[in-house]
């Protein structure tokens, strides 16, 4: 049986059996173990031994199998030694990667920070090469360690301020602001579809590293899992996953520009300002979504988007300068299975799209296949100068090193 098909069936059983809910408010709260049990999926096959990843890239790049011993693996950032830090949300750590040897692919990670509540977004300042901050975004929580490069160890500071958590998505993932005052948070919203009441849930959130003060940056935002500045102009880019059980193909998931005190429509309206009538059949106002932000880039509903980077000039091939790159997680409840990829945007300097997507690394999912057939869900982007990208894979619990291969002497 098809997902989207059990999808409703399952919301059918709910509703014989508890009586007192109705299908409309399930449909936009669908409880947690309704969500767990469609999401499950059998253990993926394991990795190919060797190096060389499965994965089918453009001729002129190479994949290998960075790490296959990260599970969960999600954000992916640098300490100022270039050691790899790396979120495992799922098991509730910070781990550390090292290439000591420089052959292109990692020895065993070693533990930074265990016990964490959903770790996702991580982050690190530094005062000078040892002596840094490191930023960790639990699902409840933005808490600072003292992070010592050298023997890569943390320990724990403070809690700068807490989250909303319990129900919906759980990922808090987070940018430094241009100002270089401000750590932007997404929190994503609570619900399928709904109106919230806490004003930070669907929403970029800014937090004054000096002041402690948390504010809301921007809303409207259903669930914002990454965040990316644009390397010309420096805006803020997000992706968006819109919001489930409406339709194969509706709504689309998003690429938005964040601009502050901006209102990006979600729960009433989606992509180019289109009225979510599902939602609510009957608006109070003739023009319901006059006044939102539209997306600045469509994507196909469903994808996941999740990772979103831009490609640097250094060490790049010149058509591909300052596109970007965006993670698609992969589908859970679409008729035909979408997504299981990372595309690339062909973008002018101004960020204005001139073509895509383009599949830029595909092989995570067999041609024709379910999603329990998927050898991996790709995460996080992390993109380099001199022709090197990482994705984080937490279905394989796998990070891959994409380089572009050394020109022929």
């Amino acid at each position: 049986m098809k997902r989207t098909s059990l999808v409703v069936l399952l919301l059918l059983v709910v509703i014989l059996v508890g009586g007192y809910f109705t299908y409309d408010y399930l449909k936009k709260h669908p409880p947690g173990f309704l969500i767990q049990l469609l999401t499950a999926t059998k253990p993926p096959p394991p990795l190919p031994d060797g190096a060389l990843a499965p994965l089918e890239v453009r001729d002129d790049f190479t994949p290998v199998i960075f790490s296959r011993e990260v599970p969960g693996a999600r954000v992916m950032t640098r300490d100022p030694r270039g050691a790899m830090l790396v979120s495992l949300t799922s098991q509730g750590k910070v781990v550390v990667l090292n290439d000591a040897d420089g052959d292109g692919l990692a020895e065993a990670p070693k533990t930074v920070l265990e016990g964490l509540k959903q770790p996702h977004g991580i982050l690190t300042r530094c005062a000078t090469e040892t002596s840094c901050t490191l930023y960790v975004a639990e699902t409840d929580a933005l808490k600072s360690y003292a992070y010592d490069s050298a023997s890569q160890t943390a320990q724990y500071h403070e809690t700068i301020t807490t989250f909303p958590s319990g129900d919906g998505h759980y990922t808090r993932t987070l940018l430094m602001h241009p100002d270089d005052k401000r750590l932007l948070v997404s929190i994503g919203s609570s619900c399928n579809v709904c109106k919230e009441k806490d004003p930070k849930r669907a929403s970029v959130v800014a937090i004054d590293l000096a002041t402690k003060q948390a504010s809301v940056f921007a809303k409207g935002l259903r669930n914002s899992v990454f965040l990316a500045l644009h390397p010309v102009s420096g805006d803020i880019w997000a992706t968006d996953n819109g919001r489930d059980i409406i339709g194969d193909d509706i709504p689309p998931d998003e690429v938005n520009i964040i601009r502050e005190g901006g209102y990006y429509g979600w729960p009433v309206c989606y992509g180019q300002n289109v009225y979510d009538e599902d939602f609510d059949a009957s608006p109070s106002l003739a023009e319901p979504c006059t006044g939102f932000t539209p997306a600045h880039i469509d994507l196909q509903a469903h994808s996941a988007a999740l990772g979103i980077a831009f490609i640097p000039e250094e060490g790049w091939p010149e058509e591909l300068w300052h596109d970007v790159l965006l993670a698609y997680h992969g589908s859970w409840n679409r008729t035909e299975p979408t997504g299981y990829k990372v595309v690339r945007f062909d973008l002018d300097t101004a960020g204005n799209v001139r073509g895509g997507p383009h599949g830029f690394v595909t092989g995570f999912m067999p041609e024709g296949g379910s999603e329990d057939d998927a050898i991996g869900r790709p995460v996080g982007l992390l993109v380099e100068p001199g022709g090197t990208f990482y994705v984080s894979d937490d279905r394989a619990g796998a990070i891959y090193r994409i380089s572009l291969n050394a020109p022929p002497r």
